[in-house]
């Protein structure tokens, strides 16, 4: 709710420009590229507990902040700008320590049910979290949304307080001269059950998770169709994703390389199948197995990496599957791509919320 209030604040600002709305994208991602490595190495050098209640807390008041200077009409471009880029770099010593955090809570034998479970409500999120987004910036403007999701981090703190730490599958601490990156990219590089995982994610995330941008172009050049009906394209999608992730969690069987290669190539196969498409209703029925695939193409692997990582190292080998997963997406956003054209003037409908969108990270928050 909060990105997609975020950048349409932005528009608001600038006068609908997607140029804007691109640059606040590429600061709250850019700081995963930046520091994606070093937040693996902070998750192996300190509790991961005690980590994650610094980061949310830095969220949690990022965000109210942003409210703030909104409801108050102190908010401009710049500000929100620098706001997002300290969300994104929180964001990035937040990601290794969560996802590492999952085996810690749950366990080895436990750990793929737990991946896919945690993808399973980040696709809830991501069908529900812009459609109410744009329902509340509708009914009460955008700092109301800042402001309700501020709030909702003192739930996401109270949780990490009251876990009971002697109960933590947790490996032991290492010491600061313990937690090279080096050893991290020796391991991955020596074990062939990590090295095929992040290899693979490397190349879908490359060539393969590219739905926010080519969706839009798909929509609005192809089908001549409006934000709408990209909304759709792209709900069916997500609808596919969360059908993959509920029926990831009820594996019984943990994640093996044949399932991940086999997974691979049956959503290469989907997503070209998808570009072949006549029409808008195949277009969109094809997108929700081509969800499902995708989502059992990366819960497999982060769980997978997961299981073959040293525990001491989990932090800073995680770390590098988020780097080239989150580094290979598209950076380009869907406001861009689907901006009426100068024959098409841009009505209030189409710009009353933004289209659905988020990498498939392991669930950022």
């Amino acid at each position: 709710m909060q990105r997609a209030a975020q950048d349409l604040l932005v528009l608001q600002l600038t006068g609908n420009s997607g140029g804007a709305v691109g640059i606040l994208t590429a600061l709250q991602f850019l700081p995963q590229t930046l520091f994606g490595l070093s937040g693996g190495v902070i998750a192996d050098r300190f509790a991961k507990r005690r980590l994650l209640l610094t980061t949310q807390t830095a969220m949690g008041l990022q965000s109210l902040l942003l409210g703030v200077l909104t409801l108050t009409g102190a908010v401009n471009v710049g500000s929100v700008y620098v706001l997002a880029f300290i969300l994104g770099t929180a964001t990035a010593l937040d990601s290794p320590a969560r996802n590492a955090f999952v085996s810690e809570l749950v366990g080895k034998e436990r750990l793929a049910n737990a991946v896919s479970l945690n993808s399973a409500q980040f696709n809830v999120a991501r069908i529900l979290g812009p459609a109410v987004a744009g329902l509340a910036v509708a009914a009460a403007g955008t700092g109301p949304v800042f402001l309700a999701n501020a709030a909702s981090y003192l739930a996401v703190l109270y949780g990490l307080i009251t876990i009971r730490p002697d109960e933590l599958h947790a490996p032991r601490q290492s010491k600061r001269g313990d937690t090279r990156l080096a050893d991290a990219f020796r391991a991955i590089r020596t074990t062939p059950d990590l090295l095929l995982p992040i290899t693979v994610v490397a190349f879908v995330g490359t060539f393969g998770l590219n739905f926010q941008v080519t969706i839009s172009l798909v929509a609005i050049t192809v089908f001549n169709s409006g934000a709408a009906a990209y909304g759709y394209l792209s709900a069916a999608y997500a609808v596919g994703s969360l059908i993959g992730a509920v029926r990831g969690a009820g594996r019984r069987k943990p994640p093996t390389a044949h399932r991940l290669v086999m997974s691979t190539v049956v959503f290469g196969l989907l997503e070209a199948a998808v570009g072949l498409m006549p029409d808008y209703a195949t277009f969109m029925a094809l997108l929700i197995p081509t969800g499902l695939a995708s989502v059992t193409v990366t819960t497999t692997a982060n769980a997978m990496t997961q299981l073959h990582a040293d525990p001491a190292l989990r932090g800073r080998i995680l770390s590098v599957y988020l780097l080239v997963l989150l580094g290979a997406l598209p950076w380009e956003h869907p406001w861009s791509a689907s901006s009426p054209t100068p024959s098409a003037p841009a009505t209030a409908s189409s710009s009353a919320a933004p289209s659905p969108r988020s990498p498939p990270s392991p669930c950022p928050r």
